[in-house]
């Protein structure tokens, strides 16, 4: 047996440098992934681990990869608000303008309106970097978010109107809006119904026979939301109609609807008012007038949300 120093220590000799060379790699490694997270827009965050999001953008939050990021203009202007029975035979009571007329001519400013319902995975990317809950609700990551409530719908509009005022990914026309006070929200359901219905007063976002619209109600499920496409919809809609409730921004109250009455008034009890009905309702209730009401703590399954972009 060789027991010169040279032929025991050799060994050592090679291991201990092979495991600096290790340790040295790690340690490069390690600081490489802390600056390119560190320098990564914060839109990244989380991102990278969502798989199955085709068209949506890893740099913008996971909006969605299309012009503006998913969001359509609706121009300023009036339209019929509320249901005329002799128009719309299924027409609820809490459709009527008042006492004196059927329907209304609301008049509003022009905004934008996500062309989607917000996704479980946009709202994840929230939910991780806010410190928050992660609310993996309503299914796969491109199927609606579910499950959350009112105020944190409105939360999430405000996380993401502060990083799109800033942020490279946002498009000019949009970081022009921020920057003037407009604020990234839930639509009231003025908003929401002219951006249903249109100018021309549909009863439903692609007319008004109850088939048609590649809308999903009546059924069992949510689906993606990029698979309600719906070019011939007002201002080209996906699933405004069906798929799950979407929440807005105002308290439920009597018509005629007044924005300025959206901030007054709303006790403890308050409910507020959701839209488009969902996949297990029945044509009745997907009309784009049909109003309904949520408390704003409840978390339900059949119910989630889109945004706006809209003056204060």
């Amino acid at each position: 047996m060789n027991t010169s120093p040279a032929n025991e220590t050799a060994p050592v000799s090679s291991g201990g440098h092979t495991g600096f060379v290790l340790l040295a790699i790690i340690v490069a490694f390690i600081f490489f992934w802390l600056y390119r997270n560190a320098s990564a827009p914060e839109a990244e965050t989380d991102a990278g681990q969502v798989s199955g999001l085709d068209g949506f953008r890893a740099d913008a939050w996971l909006l969605p990869g299309e012009d503006l990021l998913g969001f359509v203009e609706v121009p300023a202007g009036s339209f019929i608000m509320g249901s005329d029975p002799l128009q719309d035979p299924m027409a609820y009571e809490n459709e009527r303008w008042s006492a004196g007329r059927r329907q209304g001519n609301p008049e509003l400013p022009a905004f934008y309106i996500g062309k989607y319902e917000v996704t479980v995975a946009q709202f994840n990317v929230f939910a991780a970097q806010s410190g928050g809950r992660v609310a993996a609700r309503g299914g796969a990551p491109a199927f609606p978010v579910t499950g959350v409530t009112w105020p944190e719908a409105l939360a999430y509009g405000r996380w993401l109107g502060a990083r799109m005022l800033s942020a490279p990914a946002t498009p000019a026309t949009i970081r022009q809006a921020l920057e003037s006070g407009w604020r990234v929200s839930l639509p009231s359901e003025a908003q929401w119904e002219k951006a249903a219905r249109g100018a021309d007063g549909r009863i439903y976002p692609w007319g008004s026979a109850p088939g048609g619209g590649n809308a999903n109600f009546g059924g069992g499920g949510a689906r993606e939301v990029t698979a309600g496409a719906c070019p011939q919809c007002s201002y080209g809609l996906a699933d405004m109609a069906g798929n799950v409730w979407e929440m807005t921004a105002s308290p439920l109250q009597s018509y005629p609807f007044d924005p300025a009455d959206d901030a007054l008034g709303l006790g403890g009890d308050a409910l507020f008012v959701m839209r488009g009905g969902s996949y297990a309702d029945a044509a009745n209730n997907v009309r784009a007038a049909v109003r309904g009401a949520v408390d704003p703590g409840v978390r339900n399954p059949g119910i989630g949300f889109r945004l706006v972009i809209s003056p204060p």
